[in-house]
């Protein structure tokens, strides 16, 4: 067992490490929605500009291994921390300026790219940094903090921009100074990581394989990963059953903020941090929970079509306020905490189904390329999304994706699974 040459409590780190992983996710995903669209961009160039940057989540397989070997995972963390407080002091800079649309991209695309790292810097830094006792015990923890991040960012953060804009009557401007105030957070955290973050002796950053050596095992992860049973089955179900969340979770943002002559519900940046942001976030969260529990007490089998069911049945709420569009805020929140909830439970059986998948020899970096297609999943149907709303309006649309709620069903269908799968063994 592996020793960890440092004084510092766990607590001391691994809430801000993680906090600090998902505050740049939320910000590249959901905040620059907002964003957008408060500056006047159309739904179509919003979700094809803004679903490319998942892209570095999606093509991360490919050089995670490099991180094992360039330097150690603590400093890819703290200098991944640096380079997302300077992509996002860069977003503040550009958003004033006459070419803010092309500068806050460049700025996201960076943002993007350093989150993606961070990310597997900060999960294998996690493995190193503390025993297997305290892996287990800090894993709540972190999951916490990570939703907690997501609260702040897609709620807090969001309002706080609303309110800046009724005080300073000037959207640009309210919109640049939220995110100075996430840049300084970012060096905040590159300084405070610097010294707390624990030294663990196995994390050396000393080259073991050559540059060839690691693309030749790459291709031997590629080649057992096909070679898996139901392999077709496995890719179709990790593209597909999400299709319909990746049709709506980016309009269903633009959709509660667009103006009512438009044909959305003309939420403010500050009820919108509530509704999607607040409500929304804790209903995802206890959806999953209850996913986690019901799934190891039965099994992955017995809850697969319950969740199936909960996951898409959910979305009838956007096609009820499209068709409606009711002034009452009340309503609004229950609605999205309705499908929130239900997407955090249907989307339990999604990841127990990678872990299953990624069963076996090269279980970790099968499990990458997972997640890979995980991130594919929701960037394909995002490219277009934006442009068939405008075309066909808000409430086509949403019908749309309950048709496309069929896909779902469709590839749960082909899979074959352990019946004992994910039930606490007995001893």
């Amino acid at each position: 067992m592996f020793k960890v040459q440092s004084k510092s409590t766990p607590w001391a780190w691994v809430p801000t490490l993680y906090f600090a992983e998902g505050l740049p996710y939320v910000a590249v995903m959901t905040i620059s929605l907002i964003m957008y669209k408060r500056l006047g961009l159309s739904n179509t160039d919003i979700t094809l500009y803004t679903s490319w940057l998942y892209l570095p989540w999606v093509i991360k397989p490919l050089w995670s291994p490099f991180i094992d070997i360039i330097k150690t995972k603590r400093w890819w963390i703290v200098t991944m921390q640096l380079l997302i407080g300077a992509a996002l002091g860069g977003v503040a800079f550009t958003i004033p300026g006459p070419y803010w649309l092309q500068g806050s991209l460049a700025f996201f695309w960076l943002m993007a790219f350093s989150s993606a790292t961070h990310d597997i810097a900060a999960d294998g830094f996690y493995m190193l940094g503390l025993d297997q006792h305290k892996q287990a015990y800090f894993v709540g923890i972190r999951s916490t903090f990570y939703r907690i991040a997501t609260i702040v960012g897609q709620g807090l953060l969001v309002m706080l921009a609303g309110n800046l804009e009724v005080l300073t009557r000037n959207i640009k401007f309210s919109w640049s100074l939220m995110f100075y105030g996430m840049a300084g957070l970012f060096i905040a955290f590159w300084l405070y990581h610097h010294y707390v973050l624990p030294r663990p002796s196995d994390d050396k950053g000393i080259e073991k394989m050559s540059s060839q050596q690691i693309i030749q095992e790459f291709w031997i992860t590629l080649k057992t990963f096909v070679q898996k049973p139901q392999v077709w089955a496995g890719i179709c179900f990790m593209l597909f059953y999400r299709m319909p969340e990746g049709l709506l979770a980016k309009v269903s943002a633009l959709f509660l903020i667009d103006s009512q002559h438009n044909g959305g519900l003309g939420l403010s940046p500050a009820e919108y941090g509530l509704v999607q942001g607040t409500v929304g976030v804790i209903g995802l969260t206890l959806g999953g929970i209850l996913g986690g529990i019901v799934a190891s007490r039965d099994g992955l089998k017995r809850w697969l079509w319950p969740m199936v069911m909960a996951i898409t049945l959910p979305d009838l709420v956007y096609v009820y306020l499209a068709y409606t569009l009711p002034e009452s805020l009340i309503i609004v929140n229950v609605c999205v905490f309705i499908e929130q909830f239900g997407y955090g439970f249907g989307f339990s059986a999604y990841m127990l189904y990678l872990i299953y998948y990624s069963q076996g020899e090269h279980k970790t970096a099968h499990y990458a390329l997972c997640t890979a297609f995980m991130a594919l999943s929701m960037m394909i149907p995002g490219l277009f999304a934006g442009a068939l709303q405008e075309s066909v309006g808000y409430p086509v649309f949403f019908l749309i994706v309950i048709a496309a709620c069929s896909l779902t069903y469709i590839v749960t269908a082909l899979l074959k699974i352990d019946p004992e799968f994910g039930k606490k063994k007995q001893d």
